[in-house]
């Protein structure tokens, strides 16, 4: 199986083959593949200059904005500087114009110095030097060939590197685990030194060569690394720990931050002292040739390597892991492992990880740990699913000014500039909020944004902005002249409605000032400024808009006329006559009142976070692209119905917007879920959308609990389910558990139509 080539964007280079250490844990040296003693101890001029080549070549072909490359061995300092300088200097030039080139060392730092460190400076090497903690842990493995302590040398290299002048090439602290090491005190050590970051490496290992348990335990290496963890909390998580954060990253959604865990395609490449081309330097631990592809930088690109199939096969995500490691439910934290440690001479590479009981124990231990402060609050408190919202339009908002304001857009300019004035009051930065963090805000913030810069959709966006910032103003009885566009005569103003100033097909600029309970109308003419109208809020002129389904309560916007109430896909009625509103405002108060009755607890949640309700001349109720708390609605007859439908509609808007503002789930798709009340094949997306939904209409009508808690299993032993996917989950448990009839249903027969 093969796929796409992935570009390279990280080199190691070998510019030294030897080491002056005599680490006993060393892969390169110890291991099976023993190909350093016939490589030449220095990297030549040749190798270097068709390095150089190769690295602007592929840069360029794949249009690459950055590469890293890596300067390594054995011990590259032994190169000497001038040998340095000569890759830094040819690497530097060929990438000139093509990349931006991000140059590393990674060192043990016995031979680390003032004079090293000036030629890192001139060229913005960083540097990376390992250490396994004190002097006790250290020496276990990083001695001299005659048994002698390499850790005063190390120290002095890391001190060396703190100086100011030097501190700003600081990479930090790599740190191979040693069961035996006490974790505390391994930790502590590192801490002591304050590094930038902290990098914990499993030993290589295979199930040919197991790694060290000295107790047997299977967990051993996780209890260790959860003990550090711990250590590491009781320290605040200040210092960096690049093992942990990226396991905190893949439970939360993100990416992977080390090839050693995740699913993301390998992108690195090594080149050798004699110019040979191998795959990731950590398969010498697995069995003599395993790096090896047959190519080298004087006759092949890249790209050949690329297409080697060991580069492929690390590259497949997924579908490169074992069949157990798909299944599991930890699989896109810990990727199966590192590649390496998957090998068994038998079958290859197709195994779990070595480490695979410590890998699942520090992931489910990790996420148990620090589950409370990852992911967001949005994912269990509703008003912080509105406010995040919200800030989200803000958000989207900012991004827009920066796009269209370098662009120099004059009606968006002056548009926000008034914004920004509004806000100089609390009383018009919270009248602002509310018009911007209006569910159709989003709509028009998001056209404008997909939309290219200028045209017609920038000037749609700055009419909106300024529009919105006159609505602002009208609330807060602000003394700011708005200018906003009117068209077809008729001036509307977001979250309170229209009003005719102009002629039917009239268009143009009026100037809206706040005065009184409504706002004056300013025209210019040909003879200046002209006061056309004297609007008030509640006059017979202005059409408002009305609020309907209160059933006791506060009611919800009848939104018929903002332009942006298209965004459901279906055809927005227009403005409905009094006569129409009021039956519209019957139905949905008897509605309301049923959902009242038997789903409180959702229908006090919903008055909260719903705000406008559109009716569609056709379709049925439904979410559009819009933010949270509109809703379109359909005909329906019958109040039951209704009632049913708003529901679905809210629990549908609901799970969208909690996908906006949080992660739920990530390699949606990668797997395929069958779900419980239709069979049918689906990923995990529809599959958590669905059962969200079918929990809550479950309470109104137990025949939708069918099948419900059976999927809520599925979604918990699912590998797409993040942090805050797992609190989700857990609200809907509770829902069902806190309802007096949450487990009716499950036998009973399926209700009319489908369920």
């Amino acid at each position: 199986m093969t796929g796409p080539l992935v570009p390279f964007r990280e080199v190691v280079l070998k510019v030294h083959s030897r080491c002056d250490l005599a680490c006993d844990h060393c892969y390169i040296y110890e291991h099976a593949d023993q190909s350093w003693r016939t490589r030449p101890k220095s990297i030549s001029d040749e190798a270097i200059s068709w390095t150089a080549r190769r690295l602007a070549e592929h840069a360029s072909e794949h249009a690459l904005d950055s590469m890293s490359v890596i300067l390594h061995g054995g011990e590259p300092l032994l190169a000497g500087p001038a040998r340095l300088r000569r890759v830094c200097e040819e690497l530097t030039s060929a990438l000139a114009g093509v990349a931006e080139l991000d140059l590393r060392i990674h060192t043990n730092g016995v031979q680390l110095s003032p004079r090293y460190l000036d030629l890192f400076d001139e060229f913005d090497v960083k540097v990376g030097i390992s250490l396994d903690g004190g002097r006790t842990a250290n020496d276990r493995h990083r001695k001299f060939a005659n048994g002698r302590s390499s850790h005063p040398l190390v120290l002095r290299a890391v001190e060396l590197l703190r100086q100011d002048r030097y501190s700003h090439l600081d990479l930090g602290l790599l740190c191979t685990i040693d069961i035996r090491n006490d974790p505390v005190e391994v930790f502590d050590a590192l801490v002591e030194l304050e590094p930038p970051q902290v990098d914990f490496l499993l030993p290589h290992a295979t199930w040919d060569e197991p790694p060290l348990r000295p107790d047997g335990s299977p967990t051993a290496y996780a209890d260790w690394l959860l003990a550090v963890f711990d250590r590491w909390t009781e320290h605040g998580r200040k210092l960096p720990v690049r093992l942990f954060s990226s396991v905190m990253s893949t439970l939360s959604g993100g990416p992977s931050l080390t090839e050693s865990l995740g699913l993301a395609p390998t992108d690195l490449v090594v080149i050798e002292t004699d110019g040979q081309l191998e795959q990731v330097d950590s398969l010498k631990s697995a069995y003599d040739g395993a790096a090896a592809t047959g190519f080298d930088v004087f006759s092949h690109s890249f790209d050949d390597v690329a297409a080697h199939p060991g580069v492929q096969a690390r590259q497949l995500g997924l579908a490169g892991v074992s069949e157990t490691c798909r299944s599991c439910p930890v699989v896109r934290s810990c990727g199966g492992g590192l590649y390496t440690h998957r090998y068994r001479s038998s079958n290859g590479f197709d195994n779990p990880s070595v480490y695979c009981t410590d890998l699942e124990t520090l992931v489910r231990g990790v996420e148990e740990r620090a589950a409370a402060s990852l992911g967001s609050l949005a994912a269990t408190e509703p008003s912080e699913l509105v406010a995040a919202g919200q800030d989200l339009n803000r958000t989207v908002l900012a991004a827009l000014h920066t796009r269209l304001g370098a662009h120099g857009h004059a009606g968006w300019g002056e548009a926000w500039e008034l914004a920004a004035e509004a806000e100089e009051t609390e009383r018009g930065a919270g009248a602002l909020d509310e018009v911007l963090g209006h569910p159709y805000a989003r709509t028009w913030l998001l056209e404008a944004q997909r939309a290219p810069d200028g045209g017609a959709h920038a000037e749609r966006a700055a009419d909106r902005l300024a529009a919105s910032v006159a609505a602002a103003a009208v609330r807060a009885r602000l003394e700011l002249t708005v200018p906003v566009r009117f068209d077809d005569g008729r001036l509307f103003l977001p979250t309170l409605g229209e009003a005719r100033i102009g002629d039917p097909g009239e268009r143009g600029t009026a100037l809206v000032r706040a005065a009184g309970e409504g706002f004056l109308v300013h025209r210019e003419g040909d003879g200046g400024v002209t006061r056309v109208a004297d609007i008030a809020l509640d006059s017979p002129g202005w059409e408002a808009l009305r609020r309907v389904g209160s059933d006791g309560g506060p009611g919800f916007a009848l939104d018929d006329l903002d332009p942006y109430r298209d965004c459901f896909g279906a055809t927005a009625a227009s403005r409905l006559t009094p006569q129409e509103a009021a039956a519209w405002g019957v139905r949905l108060d008897a509605a309301w009142g049923v959902l009242r009755r038997r789903v409180p607890q959702q229908a006090a949640e919903a008055a909260l976070s719903m705000v406008a309700l559109t009716p569609l001349a056709a379709g049925a109720t439904c979410a559009g692209e819009h933010g949270y708390g509109a809703l379109g609605l359909g005909v329906e007859d019958g109040v039951e119905e209704l009632a049913l439908l708003l529901l679905r509609g809210f629990r549908e808007s609901k799970f969208l917007a909690l996908t906006e503002v949080t992660d739920l789930y990530a390699a949606d798709g990668e797997w395929v879920h069958q779900d419980p009340w239709s069979q049918e094949p689906k990923p995990f997306s529809q599959l958590f959308s669905e059962t969200f939904e079918r929990v809550g209409t479950g309470l109104f009508d137990p025949r939708f609990l069918k099948g419900v808690r059976q999927a809520l299993d599925m979604i918990e032993s699912s590998p797409e389910l993040t942090i805050d996917g797992t609190r989700v989950l857990a609200g809907l448990r509770k829902e069902l558990a806190d309802s007096t009839d949450g487990t009716s249903g499950e036998e009973q027969p399926q209700a009319r139509g489908n369920v």
